[in-house]
């Protein structure tokens, strides 16, 4: 795994966590031994492959309103530019190529496909700053334990709005086309 290309392509190889026995935040050796993630695990993963190549390990929180998931994912930087490293179950939310000049940038490449499927509104909200897990006192690496600790560490992280609540109000919800695109799962539960 010696590209985030490569990375990701390992993530993908993981099958997804569904989590049917209840809330999961694995380590990434629990994550590895079970062979399935979510984006908080995959994230996980692929910021130990990044820390082994000598880079700092950087996860990323784009936070939405309710009923709506957060997504995380794993940061890196190549020439200057940001791109990230993520495990989701559909057609979007995905990949990114390393070509965004910010984190802002980054997080907001991800607007456009953060919707509901049943009505179509835009949930995504806002994202963190890059959060570096070697300063973290958490054993996210090896650890038996369930890593919920270091989920609310990140979520209750500083965030960045990416609306004014009259942005909000103006909103458009997403066309029937793209909201059809969320009927793609990868993986079915």
């Amino acid at each position: 795994m010696r590209t985030p290309a490569k990375i990701q392509d390992f993530v993908n190889k993981l099958r997804f966590n569904f989590e049917k026995r209840g809330e999961t935040h694995r380590s990434v050796a629990e994550t590895l031994k079970a062979g399935k993630a979510h984006c908080f695990e995959g994230a996980l993963v692929a910021a130990a492959a990044f820390q082994m190549q000598g880079r700092k390990p950087l996860i990323l929180d784009l936070k939405t309103v309710r009923p709506d998931f957060d997504h995380v994912v794993a940061l890196f930087k190549i020439d200057g530019c940001w791109g990230a490293v993520s495990k989701t179950n559909h057609a979007v939310l995905r990949y990114r190529e390393p070509v965004y000049r910010s984190i802002r940038e980054l997080a907001m490449s991800y607007f456009h496909e953060y919707f509901l499927y049943e009505n179509g509104k835009k949930t995504l909200r806002s994202y963190s700053k890059p959060f570096d897990l070697s300063k973290q006192r958490i054993d996210w690496l090896t650890s038996t334990e369930n890593l919920a600790d270091l989920a609310h560490l990140l979520d209750i992280s500083p965030h960045t709005d990416i609306l004014t609540p009259k942005q909000i109000k103006n909103l458009r919800k997403a066309d029937q086309i793209e909201r059809d695109t969320l009927d793609n799962e990868e993986y079915s539960s």
